[in-house]
């Protein structure tokens, strides 16, 4: 079902949101765009099921964090205007405004009329990663949930979420006083702890993510039918639900299970944000962290899921508006890097396979993001491929080609010198019975783009022309033995 919904500023009788916005930014000082524009966009239902449903009247109520830089203003109060005008005031415990060090310093400040609106800004430029955190450290709420800058949020979108994120916690609650009578009292004990202990596992949930025309600011509808996924090169897709998947959802409104969330708007739970270790903060500006996030959710002991009956539209442009200090690929390589080496374990091989350019590059120190996965006691990535993601097909040896390198009648060989802890490479004459190469000149040329043999890979000595080549023990994130 798609119907119009619309909302204008008529005066008197106008939403806070309304009169405020138009007031404020008809301020001449300012240099602001006038923007006292009728609000209308499309209020895309999966189904008619999602008008029906009921929500508790004591719903949490959250602190909704929205991070910026250079944001073009009226994008951004298309945002807050959105919130303002569709969510029920009792569910807004604050709106806390980031400004990620903007060129116009007046811009977090003047929106702060706005009703439930406060403005944090940065002394320099953090990124939306350490921005968010910021945000999340001055939250009040119990409840988090974040957005981006450039989005309009659709009718009924906060309470499926917050429902979601109540009910979660309920049924914790409910499993701690679990047992017979002579357990009763244990169970209610360990609950009273991890209560206090904020170690609840608990759902994170997102919105149907809508998409808003970058050029014409048209609200189109997307699929209900959708989750996020990825290929090895961490490269996020939409992805349709398998017809298995769909025939198991006897109920359209029934959440989606998603391997990962796009990244940009979440609801998620205060302690248990705090618990999982919030965001890697040693990740730079944009990218990559919302693998990060998803992977860590679902490996130490919560869920990602997707709800139909909340929607919310973004914009998706078509490149960034503001600059990388690094470079765009190079933040997102350095990004993406960090997550596969605390949470990928050996998998991680497929990634650099994927993206051979971040093999050398630097990305920091992670220690403390592998204690923090020690200390939660997080499961493997094998664990996640098995029981959340088993569609991500894993490269075998069938990718792999074998044979020999060849100079005419000469044959590149590996020999064991007495001594010497490592073989060495030399051409010797082609050997080998009926076709098979002798075992000391068969390659593996593999789907990681090496050419090994056993354990042991080509390798250049440095990455200047004319380098030596050598035999050393294989190493995925070795740029140099690709």
């Amino acid at each position: 079902m798609l119907a119009r919904t619309c909302s204008t500023a008529k005066g008197p009788n106008s939403s806070p949101g309304e009169l405020l916005s138009c007031n404020l930014w008809m301020n001449p000082n300012s240099n602001i765009t006038l923007i006292c524009m009728s609000f209308c966009s499309a209020e895309a239902r999966v189904s008619c099921k999602c008008t029906s449903l009921h929500y508790d009247s004591d719903l949490p109520p959250t602190s909704i964090i929205i991070t910026f830089h250079n944001e073009a203003r009226s994008t951004l109060l298309r945002t807050i205007k959105s919130v303002l005008n569709r969510t029920p005031v009792h569910l807004i415990h604050e709106i806390i405004l980031v400004d990620d060090f903007s060129k116009n310093e007046s811009d977090c400040q003047l929106l702060t009329k706005l009703p439930k609106v406060k403005c944090l800004r940065n002394n320099k430029r953090e990124g939306l990663i350490r921005s968010r955190v910021r945000g999340a450290d001055a939250a009040r709420a119990k409840v988090l949930t974040f957005l981006d800058s450039h989005c309009e949020v659709n009718k009924d979108w906060l309470p499926p979420l917050l429902q979601r994120i109540k009910q979660s916690k309920q049924a914790h609650q409910r499993r701690g006083s679990a047992g017979d009578a002579r357990f009763k009292m244990i169970w209610n004990f360990i609950y009273m702890v991890k209560k206090v202990l904020d170690k609840d596992p608990t759902r994170v949930v997102s919105p149907v993510i809508d998409i808003i025309n970058m050029d014409t600011f048209a609200y189109v509808a997307a699929s209900a039918d959708l989750r996020g996924g990825f290929d090895w090169s961490l490269h996020f897709k939409w992805e349709q639900l398998s017809p298995e998947q769909k025939a198991r959802r006897t109920d359209p409104t029934q959440p989606i299970k998603t391997p990962i969330i796009a990244g940009g708007l979440f609801v998620i739970d205060r302690s248990w944000f705090n618990h999982l270790g919030k965001y890697d903060t040693a990740m730079d500006i944009w990218g990559g962290e919302n693998f990060e996030i998803s992977f860590r959710v679902w490996q130490c002991g919560g869920s990602l899921e997707i709800l139909p009956c909340s929607r919310v539209g973004h914009v998706f442009r078509k490149k960034h508006p503001y600059v990388f200090p690094e470079g765009n690929a190079n933040t997102y390589i350095k990004n993406t890097r960090r997550t596969a080496e605390v949470w990928m374990d050996d998998f991680s091989l497929f990634y650099y396979s994927a993206r051979p350019a971040a093999r050398g590059k630097s990305y920091g120190d992670i220690q403390g993001r592998v204690e923090l996965r020690k200390k939660l006691k997080c499961k493997s990535f094998k664990w996640y491929l098995d029981n959340v993601y088993p569609e991500l097909r894993v490269p075998d040896d069938s990718d792999s080609q074998s044979g020999v390198i060849r100079q005419r009648q000469n044959c590149l060989e590996s020999r064991r010198v007495e001594g010497q802890e490592m073989p060495i490479l030399t051409l010797g004459p082609c050997g080998g019975v009926e076709g098979v190469p002798s075992s000391s000149q068969e390659w593996v040329y593999t789907h990681g783009q090496q050419i090994r043999q056993k354990q042991h890979c080509l390798s250049l000595s440095t990455t200047f022309p004319a380098s030596q080549v050598l035999l050393l023990p294989c190493n995925m994130a070795d740029g140099k033995q690709v």
